[in-house]
């Protein structure tokens, strides 16, 4: 993913670029045809009113009606560029950025999946707003200053001070609003992720009694980011109504040069109409621009996260899809540490698996058994050495390819919302016998049959709650699902009965049968009865590697840790 998330953040880039630069003709014709009104006003007072004739009246407001609605139609069709450019870069780089969160969080990183949604949303929404069109109305600045400059010098003096003016308004409240609104928006984003991961554990929360502790943590983080944000907001919201009042103030000194240069008779009273109408044509994307600061400083943010998850120089990943036909696993000196952290977790890991063949690891907590699963599949990529399946690098394969040969279970379970079918079927529309059969393989098919709707009972936060052991052994159908090649099971057994335990030992055996090599990390004596081979880690390197009756007995008679840890059921 991360391959190919800067080109895909350059094309939608390149294709925002072009919706703009579409906007931005759309305006040149729109600031054009806002000229109507101005000359419009200017020839009935100098022309109109002194010929006292109604066919040019007529004429002349025919003509000023039709530029309206041409203007009209103009202005929405650039609204509605806007909405699809939001549209746009939500279609492009929801996925993708989805996928960068969860890489980034899988490797330990600081960017939150929801944060990274909710940013992409924001800049939609921007995008459809209506301060991503001031800087196009600013441009044409030009046009409305060389017609007041043609309607007299003073006229044309008078409003570029006015230009200045509120420019030093806008640099004044970025000075003052820019770093305090970053930072609040900062603050609100990592209040939201502390809360997100909060409402994870909430049974512990309530059972334990954390709530009002946690509460007051929310309470402190809530009121330090209303401070952050009254600060930056009550700043720029004092320098917007300064700027409006500035603004009718300058138009005030327009209409009162006008006024002196009528009397002087060195300028038509129409002028002075035009002249007034055009500086506060002039001068409003100005004060829009003052007023809608914070929009800015918040979509910059936004796009400065998403920018930097998306361009993350992590490990790449592979684009192209790959069949896996064997399973074939080969894990050559694998040294991995994790992030932040200078001490290796697994150092010089090294084993081979054939397609059909079943592994057992096993070894004391803290050993690397659980880093060693992720490694297996895919989810992190090791600092050195290499995990390969079929010859091909495990986490650099393609993921959707990679993940229908591959089956999961990770110690700490999880169901995705949605119902018992989706969750076993991968969230797919799946042929429902193969549902079936992965739920029958599981031992789990009459279980689910008891459940309130069966199949499509909701599962989930917040749906049907289901013990420890049916989850578990749901998750294990999902990780079944689809007949894999490669099945990696971290402690399957930890929330089984002695009825599911049986059922585990069945399915391996039959995914065994079926030519799928099979990596069981496990602590109880009767499921590492099933192995074909044993490996014994111990400070994250190989202890034991061999045939499960020459490592047993080899580890046996010495009483070793890893020989009591599968008799006492410790958990790593």
């Amino acid at each position: 993913m991360t391959q190919t998330a800067p080109p895909l953040l350059r094309r939608a880039l390149a294709q925002i670029g072009r919706g703009l630069l579409f906007a931005g003709a759309v305006s040149a014709v729109i600031n054009g045809l806002m000229l109507v009104v101005p000359l419009f006003t200017m020839q009935v007072y100098d022309r109109v009113m002194s010929s006292r004739s109604l066919d040019t009246l007529a004429v002349l407001a025919l003509v000023a009606v039709g530029g309206l609605m041409i203007q009209a139609i103009l202005d929405f069709l650039r609204g509605r560029a806007f909405t699809i450019l939001g549209a746009l870069l939500t279609r492009r780089l929801n996925v993708p950025t989805l996928e960068a969160a969860i890489v980034d969080q899988l490797r330990g990183g600081s960017h939150n999946a929801g944060q990274a949604m909710r940013d992409l949303t924001e800049l939609r929404a921007f995008l459809a707003g209506n301060a991503v069109g001031v800087p196009l109305e600013i441009v044409w600045s030009p046009l409305f200053l060389a017609v007041l400059f043609l309607l007299h010098s003073v006229y044309g003096w008078v409003a570029l001070g006015a230009v200045v003016i509120l420019l030093t308004v806008n640099l004044l409240t970025d000075a003052l609003t820019r770093r305090p609104l970053a930072d609040a928006n900062e603050a609100s984003a990592a209040a939201f992720a502390s809360v997100a991961a909060a409402v994870r554990h909430a049974e512990a929360i309530d059972a334990m009694g954390m709530l009002p502790a946690l509460a007051r943590r929310w309470h402190i983080a809530a009121a330090d980011v209303a401070d952050r944000m009254d600060r930056g907001a009550g700043r720029a919201k004092a320098l917007a109504a300064a700027s409006r009042a500035l603004r009718l103030a300058l138009q005030i000194g327009m209409i009162a040069a006008g006024a002196v240069l009528v009397i002087e008779n060195q300028a038509s009273p129409g002028s002075m109409m035009a002249a007034g109408i055009l500086m506060g044509r002039l001068l409003a994307p100005y004060e829009q621009l003052v007023d809608g600061w914070r929009q800015w400083v918040f979509a910059f943010a936004a796009a400065r996260r998403v920018r930097t998850l998306l361009s993350d120089d992590g490990p790449r990943r592979g684009t192209m899809p790959l069949p896996m036909t064997e399973g074939r696993l080969s894990v050559d000196r694998v040294t991995h540490l994790a992030p932040g952290n200078d001490r290796a977790i697994l150092r010089g890991v090294s084993f081979a698996l054939e397609p059909g063949e079943v592994l057992g690891v096993i070894g004391p907590s803290g050993a690397g058994k659980s880093t060693l699963a992720r490694l297996l599949v895919g989810i992190w990529a090791p600092t050195a050495g290499g995990v390969y399946v079929d010859g091909h690098a495990a986490h650099g394969w393609e993921r959707e390819s990679f993940g229908r040969s591959v089956g999961y279970l990770p110690q700490a379970v999880s169901l995705m919302d949605g119902t018992v079918r989706e969750n076993i079927a991968r969230m797919q529309d799946a042929d429902p016998a193969e549902v079936v059969r992965a739920a029958r393989m599981a031992g789990v098919h009459e279980m689910i049959g008891r459940l309130p709707f069966g199949y499509d009972t909701p599962v989930g936060d917040g749906s049907f709650v289901l013990s420890g052991g049916q989850r578990q052994r749901i998750a294990l159908a999902r990780a079944l699902f689809g007949t894999p090649r490669l099945l990696v099971l971290d402690e399957p057994n930890a929330s089984l009965d002695h009825p599911g335990e049986q059922a585990l030992l069945h399915a391996i055996v039959e995914a065994k049968a079926a030519g799928t090599t099979v990596v069981l990390i496990a602590h109880r004596a009767s499921i590492v009865s099933v192995v074909d081979r044993l490996l014994v880690l111990k400070d994250g390197m190989v202890d034991q590697f061999g045939p499960r009756a020459e490592v047993m007995r080899s580890v046996m008679p010495a009483a070793a840790p890893a020989a009591r840890l599968v008799r006492q059921g410790e958990t790593p």
